[in-house]
C-alpha cells in the first residue's frame, strides 16, 4: 500500500473549502455549462465502459456526479474521498434519494480500503492533473487497477490544444499561480506520456473524450484492464 503518499492540496479541504468547491461548480452560467459538458463526457464514458453496475467514485468531492451515476437504478455507487468534510458536504448538497444509494467512505486514492477486483469501474475525475510526480501517478494507477474488475474512467489535462499552448507560455508565472501553500498543484501532461503510463500500469486505452477538441485541456480516458 502507498500510505506515505499525500498530496498537499488535499489538506486544505476543511468544511469551508469543501463548501466553496461545491459552490464553484454552480457559480455563473459558464460554470453551469461546464458542469453540463462534464456530465456529457461522463455519461458517454460510462456507456463506453459498458454501463458498469458497481462504480467507485473516487475522489467524489461534493458528489456532483452522484445524480448522474444514480440514473441507472440498479447501479451500486461507492462515493469515497480523502476529506471527511467533502463527504459531509456531498451528503447535504445532493438529493436525498441519491445520497441514500451511495455508500460513503473516507479514504485516499493511493490506499483504497477495498479488496482486489471489488468494483466494475473506478470513476476518477479531476485528480490526476494534480499529480506532477510520475511515481505518484503510477502508484495511483496501480491502485485503481487493483480494485477495478474491468475499467477505469479518468480525467486529466493534456497538451496538444490551445489552452495548453497558452499555459505553457505562462510557465514563468507558475510561482505566482501557486496558492498560499506554496506549491504548484496543477499539471499539463503530454498525452503520449500519460498513455505510456497507462500501459505500464497494465491498462489499455479504449477511447478518449475531449472537453472541446483542440481547445480545452480536459480529456477523459476510458481504460480497460489487461
Amino acid at each position: 500500500m502507498n500510505s506515505i503518499i499525500k498530496l498537499k492540496f488535499s489538506e486544505k479541504y476543511d468544511q469551508h473549502h469543501a463548501t466553496q468547491y461545491l459552490i464553484k461548480h454552480q457559480d455563473g452560467l459558464a460554470r453551469r455549462l461546464s458542469h453540463k459538458r462534464d456530465e456529457q463526457l461522463a455519461r458517454r464514458a460510462l456507456q463506453l465502459a459498458g454501463e458498469p453496475q458497481v462504480v467507485l467514485d473516487l475522489p467524489c468531492g461534493a458528489g456532483r456526479f452522484w445524480p448522474l451515476l444514480a440514473q441507472m437504478p440498479s447501479r451500486e455507487i461507492i462515493g469515497a474521498d480523502n476529506s471527511a468534510s467533502m463527504l459531509e458536504v456531498a451528503s447535504l448538497a445532493q438529493p436525498a434519494d441519491v445520497v441514500k444509494r451511495v455508500r460513503r467512505l473516507q479514504m485516499s486514492a493511493f490506499e483504497i480500503d477495498l479488496p482486489d477486483n471489488s468494483v466494475d469501474s473506478v470513476f476518477c475525475m479531476r485528480l490526476l492533473h494534480h499529480i506532477g510526480d510520475a511515481s505518484h501517478r503510477m502508484a495511483l494507477l496501480r491502485e485503481l487497477h487493483r480494485v477495478s474488475r474491468d475499467s477505469v474512467i479518468i480525467s486529466l489535462w493534456v497538451d496538444g490544444n490551445f489552452k495548453a499552448w497558452k499555459r505553457k507560455r505562462l510557465e514563468r508565472q507558475r510561482a505566482a499561480e501557486a496558492d498560499q501553500y506554496g506549491y504548484q498543484n496543477r499539471f499539463v501532461l503530454p498525452a503520449a506520456t500519460v498513455e505510456a503510463e497507462f500501459k505500464k500500469a497494465s491498462f489499455t486505452v479504449q477511447d478518449h473524450l475531449d472537453f472541446i477538441p483542440l481547445y480545452a485541456m480536459w480529456r477523459v480516458y476510458v481504460l480497460r484492464k489487461r
